[in-house]
């Protein structure tokens, strides 16, 4: 069988190229700006984002004792504990729906459980304090108070639901875990913290945003002062790395890192090229789906043009803030306010490229159930805005 697998792949690649509709633009135009949007993919998030993300990753799975991460984040832990632990780690963070991916496997694969880690997942991305001041600076203060609210709420909500919905499989993995290897702590929780504040620091530093012209004044001097506030936390990590660890430890920390990224990297670019091929590039060219289209699906505040909205959102990928100057030409354009709150729940917090992440991580029923939710929850928040408003 294996003698006819060559001369059939050479076959279909002939017949591809005979018929690729090279010379029409419909066809052309989608790819262009797939490979558009993973090379505005590559230059502004790989290095600045994931890198530091893939580094605070292999951190979590070297130097995080299992049995912390079990306390406040595992599946036995107290629910007024770990839901609010999970929120808040991740809104600290003010990062992407991909970058946040690396740092929510670190806390899986230590352990933590699955309600905690998916409210810690939809926390990073949604929960942004910039994004929401914005929000309600830009489209409207009511915009901007539900966008919040409902943010925090479904952080909650969505990883008490999945810990109800797999709360069997849940026991099944704690119980079937093969018993820690005993953790013993080569250097002070102060200097752990200091190491994770530096990577920390250099990951939201590095990547923070042009505020908008009425931001305010801290938002901007933040932005003049990001490569120097960037450069000490940099700094912070080296002397860490000098004074306390050894060679070995930095090899592991390394080799984990790299383990993450291999594991992740691939599906994100994969991902990033779809969602650039259905929904075009970064400088807003048009993919196989027209965005008139979708601007048409959004109108009003049925069930329907809310569902659409979720939906759309869902399968975008808006980087940090970026998602507001999108919204605010769509609701131009005719876009009800519910479908711009749904949109603003379910957009920021997933995407295409990182559903692909997410299963490789909790497989596919897990992750169809948190994309649902995120829809679904999204939808009927954006219907019920809608009507009260």
């Amino acid at each position: 069988m294996t003698n006819y697998i060559k001369p059939v792949l050479i076959i279909a690649l002939f017949v591809l190229l005979w018929g690729l509709p090279l010379a029409d633009s419909s066809f052309t135009g989608p790819l262009f700006e797939a490979l558009l949007l993973a090379q505005w993919y590559a230059r502004e998030h790989v290095l600045l984002c994931l890198v530091p993300a893939f580094l605070i990753a292999g951190g979590i799975s070297l130097f995080v004792s299992q049995g912390a991460v079990l306390q406040y984040l595992g599946p036995q832990a107290r629910k007024l504990v770990a839901y609010p632990v999970a929120a808040l780690s991740g809104s600290i963070l003010a990062v992407c729906s991909c970058t946040i991916l690396p740092l929510f496997a670190g806390i899986h694969k230590r352990g933590a459980g699955l309600g905690p880690a998916t409210a810690f997942l939809y926390a990073g991305p949604a929960i942004n304090v910039l994004a929401i001041i914005l929000t309600a600076r830009v489209l409207g203060l009511e915009l901007g108070i539900a966008r919040a609210a409902g943010a925090v709420l479904f952080a909650v909500v969505i990883g008490l639901l999945m810990h109800a919905i797999f709360r069997r499989s849940e026991e099944e993995r704690s119980t079937e875990a093969p018993a820690a290897p005993p953790f013993t702590a080569t250097r002070r929780p102060w200097q752990d913290a200091l190491f994770f504040l530096a990577l920390v620091g250099i990951l939201v530093f590095a990547n923070w945003s042009r505020p908008a012209v009425d931001s305010g004044d801290l938002w901007h001097w933040l932005f003049d002062s990001k490569w120097w506030l960037a450069g000490a936390f940099t700094l912070l990590l080296l002397i860490s790395l000098a004074a306390w660890f050894r060679r070995e430890e930095l090899r592991d920390w390394i080799q984990a890192s790299w383990d993450f990224t291999v594991q992740i990297l691939p599906l994100l670019f994969a991902g990033v090229l779809v969602a650039g091929l259905l929904l075009g590039g970064p400088g807003g060219g048009r993919g196989v789906l027209p965005p008139e289209w979708i601007a048409g699906l959004v109108g009003g505040n049925s069930i329907g043009a809310n569902f659409a909205a979720s939906l759309a959102g869902a399968l975008m990928y808006f980087a940090t803030l970026t998602e507001v100057p999108i919204l605010e030409g769509l609701l131009k354009a005719g876009m009800g306010k519910g479908p711009a709150l749904a949109l603003l729940l379910a957009g920021p917090a997933v995407s295409l490229p990182n559903m692909l992440v997410i299963r490789s991580v909790l497989g596919t029923r897990q992750t169809l159930a948190f994309i649902g939710l995120v829809v679904v929850l999204s939808t009927l928040a954006g219907w019920l805005y809608g009507w009260l408003f």
